[in-house]
């Protein structure tokens, strides 16, 4: 086990800006390259992804590369719109991936595989903002292993990813790379499935919703400074944060879009406006 480790943390610190450099070099042009912070590479997250599917078993591997193959459809394509429709073709990857690996999944980990599919919403909203994602996945699995070894369980799942993440890390931390959607969505899989192996479907639940506030923690000054100035939410509290962590989004928007139609909601109760009901039911249409 520990000479996997090492090899995989040898290829990730490797990998990592060397794709940064191809990028950089032969996709400027591209949606792989974005314009923030004065141009940043977003697909840096290829790097752990192709550690991942290497060295985790079958088939948990399996899983993880569907869902970073179609994440970087997303990377690729973009916010491109499917013709005149509303929908994006990075939203209809997503969606098409979380159902995939909830079918797929569930043979393998029963109910649990929709909850493990629907974790890249948080990471997705954590990689937004430079070192967020990193700091989450450093987090989570250094519990899952804390855990682990009290329950005298392996560690060599949650230890790849979290070597593999602190390997790949100094650069996103500085504002250089991003991982895109193909980084943190095979992230999010892969910690979704080390959840299961700990403890099955109350440990997967109890730990997505961990991991949502964690991000809300992490991100909460962007977050309300956002919820404030474009969706109109007059002083978000915490509880904003998670919901808008949990649910909001291109994806979760245009679920909302789907759902509530042209209905309005206007929160008044304070106990559920400090619970984040005001962003959960904002309707953005």
């Amino acid at each position: 086990m520990l000479n996997k480790i090492i090899i995989a943390t040898i290829i990730t610190l490797i990998l990592t800006p060397t794709i940064k450099y191809l990028i950089e070099k032969y996709a400027k042009s591209t949606n792989l390259y974005t314009r923030i912070r004065g141009g940043t590479p977003r697909g840096a997250g290829l790097a752990p992804f192709i550690i991942l599917i290497l060295f985790l078993p079958t088939p948990y591997n399996l899983l993880i590369g569907i869902m970073g193959i179609l994440a970087f459809i997303d990377d690729i394509l973009g916010r491109k719109r499917i013709k005149n429709s509303m929908v994006e073709w990075g939203q209809l990857a997503r969606g098409l991936g979380i159902v995939i690996i909830s079918v797929l999944g569930y043979p393998i980990m029963g109910p649990s595989s929709i909850i493990v599919a629907f974790m890249i919403q948080p990471l997705n909203i954590a990689d937004m903002q430079p070192g967020a994602a990193c700091t989450t996945i450093i987090i989570t699995s250094l519990l899952i292993i804390i855990i682990s070894l009290l329950k005298n369980q392996p560690i060599y799942f949650p230890l790849l990813i979290l070597v593999t993440c602190i390997a790949y890390s100094p650069l996103d931390y500085k504002g250089k790379i991003m991982m895109g959607e193909i980084g943190n969505h095979s992230y999010a899989i892969a910690l979704g499935l080390s959840f299961h192996l700990l403890g099955g479907f109350t440990t997967v639940l109890t730990f997505f919703l961990l991991t949502t506030f964690i991000i809300a923690l992490i991100r909460r000054e962007n977050l309300k400074k956002y919820i404030q100035e474009n969706l109109r939410i007059k002083n978000p509290t915490l509880g904003d944060c998670f919901m808008d962590v949990i649910s909001g989004g291109g994806l979760g928007d245009l679920l909302r879009q789907l759902i509530l139609r042209d209905k309005k909601f206007k929160v008044k109760n304070r106990i559920l406006k400090i619970l984040g009901f005001r962003r959960l039911l904002h309707n953005p249409h």
